[in-house]
């Protein structure tokens, strides 16, 4: 039978295993960091201490056997240990070799310890060796070579109370580092705790600005250089939030109005085929008025859903901008089919002048104009463009000259779009931008009455107008008052 470990996918453990939260992974390398390197600290100086209390141990050794080494005669026939009053003292622990005959040693040493001493005594270089019998003893010889004989004393040294004393360092050197990973693991959750608040209350802020559709933004609020790239983010979102609730408000009523009309004369003809038998010509005719209702609908939903893919794919549309106004509106000339192209003519007062809007904006605000004026124009199209310092207070409902939408001074730029055309019934100019009116739905043009409705309200949202002039009789003449750039 399988454990229920082993049902668990290996991959999958690891990651059930890492805190889920940013504060607590933060935490988790901070204290692997710490403790590697606290680690290798620990590892460095108990490795230094136990070679610092070794050489202790050997100074003393050897301190130990040059003062032994005064006490042995290699002068006569024979190697003679002179008594001293501190004999018991010097010779406690302590071998004299003359050659490799032992002079003198401890009182019953043990087996190992005696071997020990005797090696390094016929080696005679001087050297030290550790012995780990019961406990740990620790061996050192010395030649002495001051007479006509060679001698060698070794001493020994018991081990135990400088191993007890690195072994107690290695426990307090493991407390330790065990109470400063605890500290280190305490204050990393504190501290990157306290450094994501702002995160999360700006987190929070976003989510209850998007909800209400809130002016508030980041962006005046002073923050650190993190928090305030993170702000300029969570503001370009929640502008994006907003265009696309504004957007999808405009489109939605949009249809609702646009689409009301030609669905009532479907209800109202249909009601009107049932109420009583009809002649195959009446039948007919409702089926023309139908299929008329129906293609009116499809342009109107055709129509409004493409503005809205432009809007979504194109944020100039409330974006801000500049755009030289003549080499824009006669690229847009350019792009018509001929021998359309061939009937409009783009001039300027100025070829420098500049509006407050992108470039992809102005032609989207001028495009339907000049659409609408080719569409009924006997001969051509005139675009005129020139730099006004005010706005004619006789346009109403024209917003500018605010200075915080027009340029820096309350200047604007004006293009009129002038047809020789039949103009504008004088009866339907009540209705000249309300969406989905037209002067003669019959005339054989094609087009849903939407083109000068969004014209004029992009032109309205970069803090602009779009007007008819009135006082124009010969064709008709469409005004564009925009921001100067």
């Amino acid at each position: 039978m399988r454990s229920p470990l082993a049902l668990v996918p290996r991959s999958a453990l690891p990651h059930r295993l890492a805190p889920r939260t940013l504060r607590g992974r933060l935490s988790l390398v901070a204290l692997t960091t710490a403790a590697l390197l606290m680690t290798i600290l620990t590892a460095v100086f108990n490795t230094v201490v136990r070679h610092h209390l070794q050489a202790q141990a050997d100074d003393e050794l050897r301190a130990r056997a040059a003062v032994v080494a005064t006490t042995v005669d290699t002068g006569g026939r024979t190697v003679r240990v002179l008594k001293a009053s501190d004999d018991g003292l010097l010779d406690s622990n302590v071998w004299i070799y003359a050659g490799s005959t032992t002079v003198e040693q401890p009182p019953s040493p043990a087996p190992e310890i005696d071997r020990a001493a005797g090696l390094l005594a016929a080696r005679a270089d001087g050297d030290c060796t550790t012995v780990e019998d019961d406990r740990p003893v620790r061996l050192c010889a010395r030649p002495v070579a001051h007479g006509r004989l060679a001698a060698t004393v070794v001493t020994a040294l018991d081990l135990s109370p400088y191993r007890s004393s690195a072994e107690l360092l290695l426990l307090g050197s493991l407390a330790l580092d065990a109470v400063m990973l605890a500290c280190t693991y305490a204050l990393t959750r504190l501290a990157v705790g306290r450094a994501l608040r702002p995160v999360r209350d700006m987190s929070d802020q976003a989510i209850r600005w998007s909800a209400v559709e809130s002016e508030r933004r980041f962006g005046t609020v002073a923050q650190p250089t993190e928090l305030a790239r993170l702000g300029a983010s969570l503001d370009s979102l929640l502008d994006r939030i907003r265009a696309v609730l504004r957007h999808e408000r405009r489109l939605t009523g949009e249809l609702s109005h646009e689409l009301r009309t030609p669905l009532s004369r479907i209800i109202a003809e249909l009601d009107w085929w049932r109420s009583r038998p009809r002649t195959e010509a009446e039948t007919l005719a409702t089926h023309r008025t139908l299929t008329e209702a129906a293609e009116s609908m499809r342009t109107i939903c055709d129509t409004l859903l493409g503005d809205a893919r432009e809007e979504a794919r194109d944020d100039a549309a409330t974006a801000p901008g500049t755009a030289e106004v003549l080499p824009v509106l006669r690229r847009l000339a350019a792009h018509q089919e001929e021998p359309v192209r061939s009937r409009i003519v783009v001039t300027a007062a100025d070829d420098r002048l500049e509006a407050g809007v992108s470039p992809a904006l102005l032609e989207r605000i001028v495009g339907p104009l000049l659409a609408n004026a080719l569409r009924y124009a006997r001969s051509g199209v005139t675009v005129y463009i020139e730099h006004v310092g005010h706005v004619p207070p006789t346009w109403p409902g024209h917003p500018l000259p605010d200075t915080e939408t027009a340029g820096p001074t309350g200047s604007a730029v004006r293009i009129d779009v002038t047809d020789d055309g039949p103009g504008v019934p004088e009866a339907f100019l009540g209705q000249l931008f309300q969406p989905g009116r037209r002067a003669d739905p019959y005339d054989g043009h094609g087009g849903a009455g939407l083109g000068l409705p969004l014209a004029r309200r992009l032109a309205r949202s970069a803090g602009g107008e779009v007007h008819h002039d009135p006082a124009h009789t010969a064709g008709a003449r469409f005004t564009v008052t925009l921001p100067a750039g």
